[in-house]
């Protein structure tokens, strides 16, 4: 006798994009992290800029231009002006292999602080994986005075997502670190910074990033609770690309 089998198309296909709905950031992930692996090395001449909007209140705070002016011996120095006294002066950043920090500001009671790390801050711990975190102490060395601050860095990778930007549509994956600066300094107790960036593996940097940070000065509580000193809430927009010849 003849088995007769009934076929449910619709759940099925409603099977299917469910399935597909669930591979999806998956398949981002992969193609990530093929991207990270792939991804074009930095090279003399490139130039990224960078729109600077203010997180409390989003107004626009000016640009923010990065170039990279020499790469040698596992450094790639890239020179940082601006065109608002409100985003720092110019100054002069040094990155790893990998793009962690070799030299980099980093706030000090709402305040940059140019640092240099003997050991590489690790903004990224590669491959980001979904899920994947750190904890990790680094030195950082203020070249100005000498001195010396033990700073913790925890990340996280928080998943992929695609963002869009004024220089375009990326494939990003997100990143957030939160960092204790160990810029204790008499009442001032150190700095507390959350970092968030959208890291796109395609162009080895963030295209979208975000800081703030605060921190508790128990002289100026007085009798009540006490609360938080809040710095600077900053976003960054990558705006434009020039890429230099290969």
């Amino acid at each position: 006798m003849m088995r007769r089998y009934r076929f449910d198309v619709h759940s099925k296909i409603a099977g299917a994009g469910t399935f597909a709905a669930r591979m999806l950031p998956a398949a981002i992930a992969a193609a990530a992290l093929f991207a990270a692996a792939n991804a074009a090395p930095a090279a003399v001449g490139d130039v990224f800029v960078y729109r600077a909007t203010n997180g409390y209140n989003g107004e626009p705070c000016g640009t923010v231009t990065y170039r990279v002016d020499k790469i040698e011996a596992g450094r790639t120095v890239i020179s940082v002006t601006t065109d608002s006294p409100a985003l720092g002066s110019a100054h002069t950043e040094i990155d790893a292999p990998d793009g962690n920090w070799i030299r980099h500001p980093l706030t000090n009671h709402d305040q940059p602080v140019e640092y240099e790390f003997p050991v590489a801050y690790p903004a990224h711990e590669f491959p980001l994986e979904t899920g994947k975190s750190w904890s990790m102490r680094v030195d950082a060395v203020d070249p100005a005075s000498g001195r010396r601050n033990s700073v913790r860095v925890d990340g996280e990778v928080l998943g992929s997502e695609r963002v869009t930007t004024p220089a375009g549509a990326f494939d990003t994956i997100k990143v957030r670190r939160r960092v204790y600066a160990g810029d204790w300094d008499g009442f001032r107790y150190e700095t507390n910074i959350v970092e968030t960036d959208w890291y796109a593996p395609a162009l080895g940097r963030a295209v979208k990033s975000e800081s703030n940070s605060d921190y508790y000065n128990p002289s100026r509580c007085g009798r009540g609770p006490c609360r938080p000193i809040r710095g600077d809430w900053n976003l960054y927009e990558l705006t434009a690309v020039s890429a230099a010849a290969r």
